[in-house]
């Protein structure tokens, strides 16, 4: 059984007595030594690689995992293994992670404590005491879970939002970082580009995450109405209110509330949003009664909120209440180092859900789909793909399908430097498209040496992996 496709599951298929562990070790003879000196106790899983390992997480909840640094395509080094490590602590904090490792790679396993590891064990691997370190991990993992509200089987928003890149690993560690307390939070970023998807990461990462999370777009609710969504109304406060009605942050009592769009609010909103954050206590609209709250605020906007409070349309000290921590989410053509993970994702997800044939990409639509500028972000995307499997009638998805023609691909550019910009980036990506992701060959095709290859990679956001072999992956 290859590894990189597929996950090994331990040799006995009865339930785990002590729990589910990922063993995540490039060596073929200590993966074996591990599943069947640990198999009798644990449900253990096997992976190769971080591709394999990122397979396994999918498949469920890991108590605890033991993972070697040196991996595939460094084995040499500890860059894959850190990298391994930030993913699957950001995937689920309450997993106990223990670093097994080599002695004369002690001091890498004690930076792996620090970057939130259980443990480390120092090879060469004693049994006993490793299934006892396990053990104790998947204990305290239990007791996280316990403690925190995050069961097993529970839902997880963090699933859906894919993301291997630095700025998205920086994202998936905020996520984790903030999710156990109720600090309020300002996400800003494009429209499209998944604002709503970490704040629901956020909720059930979080001791709230059995509690309502209701999602309040601000901008799309009637100006005459926002105050009454919000804050409800009493029977006769004004023409229409025929009920007494609770509104959304009284529904959202105990859980999370996400106000999207929250510079779409009126200032004298705005002022009785301030109240309900300072005093944790709200009047609904045409009553007396003062009513205790106790919600977590997660805020979203698109706009230049410094900007708007300069020019009178925010209040600066309701801004400093929600951005106690701020986090931007980049647009899909700053992180398109992710495209084929998540063009790959949705394009199972639909096939899947209209019972369709999956068709593969062919090489012309991967390479449309780096060249477009994507101004609809991810969502943008994830509607191309939709229509592309409905609509594709061939053995492969084409850059027509997707409606990604190779003339007109780009607007005309707006300014010298985004012409620039996409000219620059074009060129890259043909010739790591023709050379199969090959970097020495593509930089000496576009006559720069490899060092200034790999900076331009990175400010186009491009990784060269995802060009290796392309059109043999396309293949039917």
């Amino acid at each position: 059984m290859n590894t990189h496709e597929t996950v090994a599951r331990g040799a006995s298929e009865a339930p785990a007595r002590e729990g589910r562990i990922l063993v995540v070790e490039d060596d073929e003879a200590v993966r074996t030594q591990l599943r069947w000196g640990l198999c009798d106790r644990f449900d253990v899983w096997l992976a190769e690689d971080v591709d394999a390992a990122r397979v396994a997480i999918r498949s469920g909840r890991f108590d605890a995992a033991s993972l070697d640094l040196g991996l595939p395509p460094d084995p040499g080094g500890p860059s894959e293994g850190f990298r391994l490590l930030e993913e699957l602590l950001a995937h689920d904090p309450a997993m106990k992670v223990i670093v097994v490792t080599g002695n004369s790679d002690r001091q890498h396993a004690v930076r792996a404590v620090q970057l939130g590891a259980f443990d480390y064990y120092l090879k060469p691997v004693r049994m006993a005491e490793l299934a006892l370190i396990l053990q104790r991990a998947c204990r305290l993992s239990r007791l996280d879970r316990e403690a925190f509200g995050l069961e097993a089987g529970s839902p997880d928003a963090a699933e859906e939002i894919i993301g291997d890149g630095p700025v998205m690993r920086r994202i998936f560690d905020t996520v984790r970082r903030v999710a156990r307390t109720d600090v309020t939070v300002l996400i800003s970023g494009e429209s499209g580009t998944g604002k709503e998807l970490v704040a629901r990461s956020i909720h059930t990462k979080s001791p709230r995450r059995h509690r309502p999370f209701v999602a309040i777009n601000c901008g799309a609710i009637p100006e005459n109405l926002v105050e009454s969504e919000l804050f409800g109304h009493e029977k006769g406060s004004f023409t229409g209110a025929h009920a007494q009605r609770k509104g959304r942050l009284e529904m959202a009592d105990g859980g999370t509330v996400f106000l999207d769009e929250i510079g779409e609010l009126s200032t004298p909103v705005q002022v009785k949003l301030l109240r309900v954050l300072q005093e944790r206590q709200l009047e609904r609209v045409g009553g007396r009664e003062v009513l205790p709250l106790d919600v977590r605020v997660l805020a979203a906007t698109n706009q230049d909120l410094r900007r708007a409070i300069q020019e009178g349309r925010f209040r600066e000290d309701l801004y400093y209440r929600l951005a106690v921590v701020r986090m931007e989410i980049p647009p899909l053509r700053q992180r398109l180092e992710d495209m084929r993970a998540l063009a790959a994702r949705f394009l199972e997800r639909f096939s899947s859900e209209y019972k369709l044939r999956p068709r593969p990409f062919s090489a012309e639509a991967l390479t449309a789909m780096h060249l477009y500028t994507w101004p609809g972000n991810i969502r943008e995307l994830e509607n191309r793909i939709k229509r592309a499997v409905i609509m594709a009638e061939g053995r492969r998805i084409t850059a027509a399908d997707l409606e990604l023609d190779s003339q007109g691909l780009q607007a005309t550019p707006t300014s010298l430097k985004v012409a620039r910009n996409e000219a620059e980036r074009r060129v890259l990506v043909e010739a790591l498209q023709r050379h199969r992701g090959n970097i020495s060959q593509a930089a000496k095709a576009v006559q720069i040496s490899r060092p200034a290859f790999h900076e331009l990679l990175t400010k186009h956001g491009l990784r060269a992996d995802n060009f290796k072999a392309v059109e043999a992956k396309a293949a039917p």
